[in-house]
């Protein structure tokens, strides 16, 4: 018998990609539920060859689903994972509302798997921000060999990565551009079209952004409390696909050759990298992909055991509904999600 999964925000760009990532694995589910907001109640989602009827969140009895995959934002996770949690369902949650909770694991699996028994406390996981879960993909292999003193990360992050309405911006920005029409912005600061915004959530007292101390409060929760991260985090006119480039100052000497073969059988991990025209991997590439790409390894003769990588993923897989989905196939082969109901 399987498990019961409920995902929630199942009709945004992150919760339809769990369903088909769900199918997609071969996940022990027997069944799945669409949950959202009332006003979405009656939509229809796909789930492998099936159809699902989206139902709302609001008032729904959790006593006997086994995971809850949370992809409603911030503020609705925050109200409604501690009652889910309460009702002895296991939630994993998108957002960033519980990252930064002592209580709370916060898991990729290629990186902190063991981390993940800390569930219990309040039946809540926590999954990263999508930039700094292919980030810590690739460091982490090379952490565990030389150890990293220093990040320095430049994102160039995707507009599916605001939503759909940010790649509904992006589109009718661009249409706009082409036949001579106003360009009006919605959802972004400054146009998006054929541009690149210095400027992801919120600013903060010191002159970063939200998106850019996410990095660095995450890398150190997962990695190591002592690396050092700063970041410049960068929307792009891509749909899909977040790229970073990164530079790495080690403790121990580290070659690039050594890198190479280090991310080569590292989990997750798939080395592009050709000293040719072509011989690196970039976001349109990496679209519909599992793996985390790493291209242009080399060494930086600026600093003592320095490297430069260039890190691309698919950030609603990798960054956002497969980490999630990865997380709960973590429970389940570790012995950790006991089914609720009787066979």
């Amino acid at each position: 018998m399987g498990y019961k999964v409920a995902v929630v925000g199942a009709t945004g760009n992150v919760g339809r990609e769990m369903l088909t990532i769900l199918e997609e694995r071969g996940f022990p589910a027997d069944e799945v539920v669409a949950l959202a907001s009332r006003r979405s109640v009656g939509q229809e989602v796909s789930y492998g060859d099936k159809t699902l009827k989206v139902k709302a969140l609001e008032g729904y009895d959790f006593s006997d689903v086994d995971i809850a995959l949370m992809s409603a934002g911030g503020e609705v996770s925050k109200v409604w994972s501690p009652k889910i949690g309460a009702q002895g369902c296991v939630v994993i949650d998108n957002s960033s509302a519980w990252r930064y909770d002592q209580d709370v694991p916060l898991i990729v699996p290629e990186v902190n798997a063991d981390a993940v028994t800390g569930f219990a406390k309040k039946n809540i996981i926590a999954n990263p921000n999508c930039s700094t879960a292919q980030l810590v993909v690739a460091l982490k292999p090379l952490h565990d060999h030389a150890k990293i003193k220093r990040v320095v990360v430049a994102t160039y992050q995707s507009v599916s990565g605001a939503g759909k309405e940010g790649m509904d911006e992006l589109f009718e920005q661009s249409r706009a551009v082409f036949v001579a029409d106003p360009v009006e912005k919605k959802k972004f600061t400054k146009r998006i079209a054929f541009n690149v915004i210095p400027h992801i959530d919120v600013f903060m007292e010191d002159g970063s952004t939200k998106e850019e101390w996410k990095v660095m409060a995450e890398t150190k929760k997962m990695l190591d409390p002592k690396i050092k991260v700063t970041c410049t985090a960068v929307r792009v006119p891509v749909f899909i696909g977040h790229s970073e480039a990164v530079n790495i100052e080690f403790e121990k000497p580290i070659t690039a050759d050594e890198a190479r073969d280090i991310l080569r059988e590292a989990p997750g991990c798939l080395v592009i990298d050709k000293h040719e025209d072509g011989g690196y991997v970039t976001p349109y590439e990496s679209a519909g992909e599992d793996a985390t790409y790493i291209s242009r390894i080399r060494e930086d003769q600026t600093i003592d055991n320095g490297l430069n990588i260039w890190v691309v993923s698919d950030n609603l897989r990798k960054g956002a509904a497969l980490n999630t989905v990865q997380i709960a196939e973590l429970l389940v082969n570790r012995g950790l999600l006991k089914q609720r109901r009787a066979a």
